[in-house]
């Protein structure tokens, strides 16, 4: 299992919180609260957590060839914003292309216990 959070730290978290309009202080005391929620799976086998420091334009969560799409959208916060259902991972699918951009994000990302 792989989990990527916003990097607490990255300005794009604190600039996602402010252009939802729940402030920018929130959206970081957010982010560190899941990624304080999730510290104990580190220990756990097969499980990897990262942090990645890109503009939040998506979040994507994923079962087997299942993706929830939860597309986020200027001034809307993401619990407003619409999810799409997508399934499949045929070559130059709607599905491939997200896991593609995940992919991305991941091998940019860095291991949550380098930040302590």
């Amino acid at each position: 299992m792989r989990i990527l959070l916003g990097d607490p730290d990255s300005p794009h978290v604190a600039t996602r919180g402010a252009d939802e309009g729940v402030g920018s202080d929130v959206m970081v005391s957010r982010t560190r609260n899941a990624l304080t929620l999730c510290r104990p799976l580190e220990d756990v086998e097969g499980i990897e957590i990262r942090l990645h420091g890109t503009i939040l334009y998506n979040s994507i969560y994923r079962a087997d060839n299942d993706l929830l799409v939860n597309l986020h959208a200027y001034g809307i916060r993401a619990s407003d914003a619409p999810v799409v259902y997508i399934t499949g991972n045929e070559p130059n699918s709607t599905a491939a292309t997200y896991l593609d951009s995940f992919e991305r994000v991941w091998d940019g990302a860095i291991p949550a216990a380098q930040r302590g």
